[in-house]
């Protein structure tokens, strides 16, 4: 069984056991976090919500929180002495897919 939850402006296929990398949420480690908008829910009957199934949740375990690699941001302009530098990192959340209910 699989579902397609919403979570961070972004759609993730997701399945029992599996482990992702997220938007920065704003729960614990080791904390249980549920997702309520579920998109779609497959399996041997697809459901598909419009826009969400209704009554379906997907609980998954966040095991950390975490920055990603840095990425460099440069604009630079020709001719005009005009060159900036910038790094960013984002933060993510690991989750662990426990559980979809439909």
């Amino acid at each position: 069984m699989f579902a397609i939850i919403e979570t961070g402006g972004k759609q993730v296929k997701v399945e029992e056991g599996q482990t992702i990398f997220v938007e920065k949420l704003e729960a614990e480690e080791g904390a249980t976090f549920t997702f309520d908008k579920v998109l779609l829910v497959g399996g041997d009957s697809v459901k598909v919500g419009a826009p969400t199934v209704e009554g379906a949740t997907v609980s998954a375990k966040v095991e950390k929180h975490g920055r990603g690699k840095k990425i460099t941001v440069v604009k630079f302009k020709r001719r005009k002495n005009y060159k900036r530098k910038q790094g960013h990192r984002q933060p993510y959340t690991k989750l662990t897919i426990e559980k979809i209910e439909a």
